[in-house]
């Protein structure tokens, strides 16, 4: 009796319990719906993106720019491009195959296709011929700045015509008879073995013009390098000295001479080993760039201390090669200054600009020096401002250098004295 008594008080608390637990949950939820209907749950006052946005995993980005200016990339999809051609090749192999299993031999008539591609490749080529006459040309080619360079470009141009009219007649004969003569099934090719006419005349016709090219550059260019002693005195005289991977410029003072230099009095002061025993090189004064005057005939002395380079002003037309232990000279007068090609070209940004033509090493593309062309009375002012290479600091060198070698002097004539009285 009394088992059963606490056993049904125990089921009793439990159900109970069990109410208790369920309303409350069932008020709970009652609570919260109310809740929901009036505010949201969560507040939107806060950004929770942004708050948490350096927790979140970003996919680093990736510069694949550099992908597409390698060598690899583009013969990549050059070798793709070639294995889509040989897949569609092979499937019109294969529809061939199949159609003469049929009994269809005339499948398909490569003859003429190739004849239309050839017409095709020749009208995209002249097309391209146009392209570089009307577009590119006018891009990369400019009037000069020198007076030189208008026979400079009268000869190019004389070539450029020449050979531009053997290269589009020679490639309209070229494609034309391709597609002419393609193969047919009911014509047989003529062998036509030898006509000594028409060796003649394509061995003879080229040789002329090329040799009266060739005549006619070779004057040209020795008119313009042969200068006479006269016109090379008269004309301003500038050093200019290549070195990986720099200019170095030196310009004559008062005399209008430069002095002479040696690579065995080269040190940290004198880069250039100048000879400042040669009374001629104390007014020689360093120029952080190139000012020319207008009109004014400049004689520049070309050098180098390393390897070989080249002075090269392409909008001047002026290039020699700058050769180790060989002095090489051009001589030019400008016609143009800067302000005036800037609006000539109508380019406020442009500038003369020296550049190396010799592929000199790894700074090679680093060797520029700004050339400006400025009046007379521009180029006066601006050249008193730079400072001379016989400076302060290479006085005191050359002092040093003297009491060295004095006291080395005197110090031999003791020894010898010594072993002269043992």
């Amino acid at each position: 009796m009394n088992v059963t008594l606490l056993s049904a008080q125990t089921v009793d608390s439990t159900m109970v319990s069990t109410t208790i637990a369920t309303d409350s949950a069932a008020n709970n939820e009652s609570i919260l719906l109310n809740k929901s209907s009036a505010s949201p749950l969560i507040s939107t006052a806060v950004d929770t993106t942004a708050l948490f946005a350096d927790y979140i995993i970003k996919k680093p980005e990736v510069d694949t720019s550099a992908m597409y200016k390698s060598a690899t990339y583009y013969f990549m999809l050059f070798f793709l491009v070639c294995v889509f051609v040989a897949i569609i090749g092979k499937v019109l192999h294969v529809y061939e195959l199949s159609r003469e299993m049929q009994g269809n031999k005339d499948a398909f008539n490569w003859r003429r296709l190739q004849g239309v591609f050839f017409v095709f490749a020749l009208l995209i080529g002249l097309y391209g011929v146009y392209w570089s006459y009307t577009v590119h040309g006018p891009m990369s080619i400019n009037e000069s700045g020198s007076v030189h360079g208008e026979r400079i470009d009268f000869i190019f141009n004389i070539t450029l015509i020449i050979t531009s009219i053997v290269f589009i007649l020679t490639h309209i004969l070229l494609f034309g008879f391709a597609y002419k003569y393609r193969g047919f099934d009911n014509k047989k090719a003529h062998f036509y073995p030898h006509n000594n006419a028409l060796e003649r005349i394509w061995t003879v016709v080229p040789a002329i013009v090329l040799t009266v090219l060739v005549i006619f550059g070779f004057f040209t260019w020795r008119g313009i390098t042969n200068v006479s002693e006269e016109d090379q005195k008269k004309a301003l005289s500038i050093e200019v000295v290549g070195e990986q991977f720099k200019w170095n410029i030196r310009y004559a003072g008062g005399d209008n001479q430069l002095g002479n230099k040696s690579y065995k009095l080269t040190s940290p002061t004198n880069g250039l080993g100048i000879n400042y025993k040669d009374q001629k090189s104390w007014d020689d004064r360093l120029g952080g760039e190139i000012v020319i005057p207008v009109n004014r005939s400049v004689r520049v002395t070309v050098g180098s201390k390393d390897v070989l380079h080249s002075f090269y002003i392409p909008t001047l037309r002026v290039q020699i090669n700058a050769v180790p232990g060989m002095p090489t000279y051009f001589q030019f007068t400008p016609r143009y200054t800067t302000a005036e090609m800037r609006e000539k070209r109508n380019d406020p940004t442009f500038d003369y600009i020296l550049l190396c033509a010799k592929i000199c090493g790894s700074g090679h593309y680093n060797m520029q020096t700004k050339v400006r062309i400025v009046t007379e009375s521009e180029y006066q002012e601006w050249l008193a401002k730079q400072p001379l290479y016989y400076n302060d600091d290479v006085k005191k060198e050359m002092q040093q250098m003297t009491e060295r070698t004095i006291k080395v002097g005197e110090n031999n004539k003791m020894a010898i004295n010594k072993e002269v009285y043992k």
